[in-house]
C-alpha cells in the first residue's frame, strides 16, 4: 500500500469522532426521553386535576349518544347561504368535508351539515343533495314544499326550562333570506335567521341562532311532501347533544404547557372538548439569511434527527386533526407519529367522569434543545475531517512526488551493471526526506570513490604482481640455457627473491583483510592512551639504536575507549614507516596532546617530505613513497593505520612539518572527545 493510501486510511480513523458524537446523542436522547416521560407524567397528573376541577358538573356523553360537534369559528362568516367561507367547505360535495351526513335511502336525497360558533351564535350549514327544491307558496300553504324543522332542548340544570323543547319551521317562497317560525305560536322568531340557496343538485341553507348552553340538545330535519323527511333526529328520538370545545379550560391550560407540548381532553365517547398547544418558541431561520457554515449545520442537524429517529422505537401512528379520538387505540404512554410525520412522546391520565387527558411532547423540541449544539460540533468536526483528509492527501501526494523524484535520481546514478555513472543532487529541504536525499548523495559519492578505489586497486595489484612474476618467468627460461653453475645459482636466487616478493604481497593483503575482520569482533575498553604511547615509545628506542626515538606528552590522564592492542599496532606502523624515511641518528618523536574536545596522537620523523600531489593517496593500498631500492614495502602500513583510526572514530592525516628547525613529516591521529 502506497503512502497516499496509508494516509487516507489513517484519516478515515478520524470518522470515529462523529461516530462517538452520534453514540453520545443516542444515549442523551434516550436519557432525555426517560426524563421527559417522567416529567410528562407528573405534568399530566397536574393538568388532569386542573381539568377535573374545571368540568365538574358537566354531563358526560356516553359512547352511544348522538352528537353534533360545534367547531370554534376562526374569523367571520358571511351569512348568504353559499358557505364558501366555512372551514372545510367542499364545492364537490364530498362527505369528508362535512361534519355529519344522513342518507336513509341510497338512491334518495342525502343531508349533510356543519356546525360552528363564534361564542355568541351557533351557525349551521345544511345541504340537501339530489332533491330539487319546491318553495313555499303563500297563496296555497297546504301545497307540498321543502322546509326545515329545528328542535332545541336546553341543557340539564336550567330547572325553569329543563323540560321545555322548542321547535321552529324554516321555509321560504324563493331563494334568499328566511327566519324561524315557532311551531307552537306560529310567530316569527327573528333570532333564528338564515339564507336558502339552490345548488343545482339540491338546496342549501345557512342558519344563525343564539348559542345554546353547553350540552343542550339540537335536532333538525328536512321535509317535503306530507310524510317524507330526512335529518339527524325526529321529535320522538333523543336529540343530538351539542358538544363544543371548552375555551375557558383551554385558556387555563395554555400557561401550564411547556414549549412544544400539546394537550387534549377527550370524553368517554372520544369527543375532544379541549385542545391546546404551545409553540416551540423557535422557528426555522430563513435560508437566505444563513451562512454556508450554518447551512451545513442545519443539514447535519436534520441528518442527526433522522439518525436518532432510525434508532428510536417504532412510534404508533395516530390521528390528531379529528374531533373524535378512539382512546382505546392510543397507548397509555410511548412514542406516537402524527400525520405530518412528526414524532411525539405521549402520556394519558384519567380525568373526572371517565374522561381522558392526552399530553404530548415534541421530540424534535427535545432534540433541538439537546442536539443543536452537538449537531453544530458534529458538522464542524465533519468539515474539519474533510479538510484534514484533503490536506493529508495533498501532503501524501507531495511526499510521494518527492520520494519518486529521489528514486529516479538514485536509479539514474547507477547503470544496469552496477557502475556509478552520475551523482544524486543534494536537497535543500531540512526534513527527513531532505536528509535522506543528502545521505543518498553522500553514499553515491562514497560508492563512486570506492569503485575508483577498487579499479585502481586492481591496477596496482596487477602492477605489483607483474614484476615478480616476470622475474620468475625470465629466470626459469634463462635457467634452461645456462651452462655454468654460477649462472644457474644466479637465476635461482633471482626467482627465489621474486617469489618472496609475491609472498610478501599476499601476506600484506591478508594482514589488512584479517585486520578488517578482527575489527568487527573487537571489544572496546577504557584505557590510558598516554601510558600506552609512553611504553611503546620506550620499547621502540630500546630496539632501535640507530635513531633517536622519544615521547613528548603527558605520562597519564588521557583515557579513551577502544583497543590498546590496536593502538599499539597503529604506532608500530607509523614508527616503522618513519624509520624508513629517517636518516641514521635522525629524530622520531611520538607526541600526545589534548585540545578542546580532542586527543591528538602524532608521529614526527626527520627526513624527506611528502610530495604535495600525493599527500591524499598515501593511505591507499600499494602506495609507497620509497625510491624502490628497498624491497618488501607494499604500501599496506598506512592503510592499516587508516583502518584502526576509523575503528576508533578518529581521522588520520599526514603533512609536511618543521619542528624545532628540523624539516620532516608528521602523521596525526585525531580522536574526538566522544570516543575519549
Amino acid at each position: 500500500m502506497n503512502l497516499k493510501r496509508q494516509l487516507f486510511v489513517a484519516s478515515l480513523l478520524m470518522l470515529l469522532i462523529p461516530w462517538a458524537g452520534l453514540q453520545f446523542v443516542l444515549e442523551l436522547d434516550d436519557a432525555l426521553r426517560q426524563q421527559a416521560r417522567q416529567q410528562l407524567q407528573a405534568q399530566a397528573a397536574r393538568l388532569a386535576e386542573t381539568a377535573g376541577d374545571r368540568i365538574i358538573g358537566t354531563p358526560v356523553i356516553s359512547p352511544d349518544e348522538p352528537v353534533i360537534y360545534v367547531e370554534p369559528l376562526a374569523g367571520n362568516l358571511n351569512l348568504d347561504g353559499y358557505g364558501g367561507d366555512w372551514p372545510g367547505y367542499d364545492e364537490e360535495n364530498e362527505a369528508g368535508s362535512w361534519q355529519g351526513s344522513a342518507r336513509p335511502d341510497v338512491e334518495g336525497p342525502s343531508l349533510q351539515w356543519q356546525a360552528t360558533t363564534d361564542q355568541r351564535n351557533l351557525y349551521l350549514l345544511i345541504r340537501i343533495s339530489q332533491r330539487q327544491p319546491v318553495f313555499f307558496n303563500p297563496g296555497n300553504p297546504d301545497q307540498a314544499h321543502d322546509r326545515l324543522r329545528l328542535w332545541l332542548k336546553p341543557a340539564p340544570g336550567n330547572l325553569a326550562r329543563e323540560s321545555i323543547q322548542q321547535s321552529w319551521l324554516l321555509r321560504t317562497p324563493a331563494p334568499g333570506q328566511l327566519y324561524g317560525l315557532e311551531e307552537t305560536t306560529r310567530q316569527p322568531d327573528y333570532r333564528i335567521s338564515g339564507f336558502m340557496q339552490d345548488t343545482g343538485e339540491g338546496w342549501q341553507i345557512e342558519l344563525k341562532l343564539p348559542l345554546p348552553a353547553d350540552r343542550s340538545r339540537l335536532g333538525f330535519a328536512a321535509l317535503w311532501g306530507t310524510d317524507q323527511s330526512i335529518g339527524v333526529s325526529t321529535p320522538f328520538d333523543p336529540l343530538p347533544v351539542l358538544v363544543s370545545r371548552n375555551l375557558a379550560l383551554e385558556r387555563q391550560l395554555e400557561p401550564r404547557l411547556n414549549p412544544g407540548q400539546r394537550a387534549r381532553l377527550v370524553e368517554p365517547a372520544g369527543w375532544v372538548i379541549a385542545r391546546q398547544h404551545s409553540d416551540p418558541g423557535t422557528s426555522a431561520p430563513e435560508f437566505d439569511s444563513l451562512s454556508p457554515l450554518q447551512v451545513v449545520e442545519q443539514i447535519s442537524l436534520n441528518a442527526l434527527r433522522g439518525l436518532v429517529r432510525f434508532y428510536q422505537p417504532e412510534p404508533v401512528a395516530i390521528e390528531t386533526d379529528t374531533n373524535r379520538i378512539a382512546t382505546d387505540s392510543l397507548p397509555e404512554e410511548g412514542l406516537v407519529r402524527h400525520e405530518d410525520d412528526s414524532v411525539w412522546l405521549l402520556t394519558t391520565r384519567p380525568v373526572f367522569g371517565g374522561r381522558t387527558l392526552i399530553l404530548e411532547q415534541s421530540l424534535d423540541q427535545l432534540l433541538t434543545l439537546s442536539g443543536s449544539t452537538l449537531g453544530s460540533v458534529i458538522a464542524r468536526s465533519t468539515l474539519i475531517i474533510v479538510a484534514m483528509t484533503l490536506v493529508l492527501l495533498g501532503y501524501a501526494s507531495w511526499l510521494s512526488w518527492r520520494i519518486t523524484r529521489l528514486q529516479k535520481a538514485v536509479s539514474g546514478s547507477i547503470d544496469e551493471d552496477g557502475r556509478i555513472t552520475g551523482t544524486v543532487p543534494e536537497s535543500r529541504a531540512k526534513d527527513e526526506l531532505g536528509q535522506l536525499q543528502r545521505h543518498f548523495s553522500l553514499m553515491v559519492d562514497r560508492l563512486h570513490g570506492y569503485n575508483r578505489y577498487l579499479e585502481s586497486f586492481s591496477r596496482r595489484l596487477s602492477h605489483e604482481l607483474k614484476t615478480p612474476v616476470a622475474v620468475v618467468r625470465s629466470s626459469l627460461e634463462n635457467l634452461n640455457h645456462c651452462d655454468s653453475e654460477d649462472e644457474r645459482r644466479q637465476y635461482i636466487d633471482r626467482a627465489a627473491s621474486a617469489t618472496e616478493r609475491l609472498r610478501q604481497i599476499l601476506h600484506g593483503m591478508s594482514e589488512a583483510a584479517r585486520l578488517e575482520q578482527s575489527l568487527d569482533h573487537a571489544d572496546k575498553e577504557p584505557f590510558d592512551l598516554a601510558e600506552v604511547a609512553a611504553e611503546a615509545t620506550a620499547a621502540y628506542q630500546a630496539l632501535d639504536s640507530s635513531h633517536e626515538i622519544r615521547y613528548a606528552g603527558p605520562e597519564a590522564g588521557c583515557v579513551m575507549a577502544g583497543s590498546p592492542e590496536l593502538m599499539v599496532q597503529l604506532l608500530d606502523k607509523l614508527v616503522d614507516n618513519a624509520r624508513d624515511f629517517t636518516p641514521r641518528q635522525g629524530l622520531i618523536e611520538v607526541g600526545l596532546e589534548t585540545t578542546a574536545g580532542e586527543l591528538c596522537l602524532s608521529v614526527f620523523n626527520q627526513g624527506s617530505t611528502l610530495p604535495e600531489d600525493a599527500a591524499t593517496d598515501i593511505f591507499s593500498p600499494f602506495v609507497s613513497m620509497r625510491d624502490g631500492q628497498e624491497e618488501g614495502h607494499l604500501g599496506q602500513g598506512l592503510l592499516i593505520v587508516s583502518l584502526i583510526a576509523d575503528y576508533h572514530g578518529a581521522r588520520v592525516e599526514g603533512r609536511n612539518r618543521t619542528q624545532g628547525g628540523i624539516d620532516g613529516v608528521s602523521f596525526r591521529v585525531i580522536i574526538p572527545a566522544i570516543h575519549s
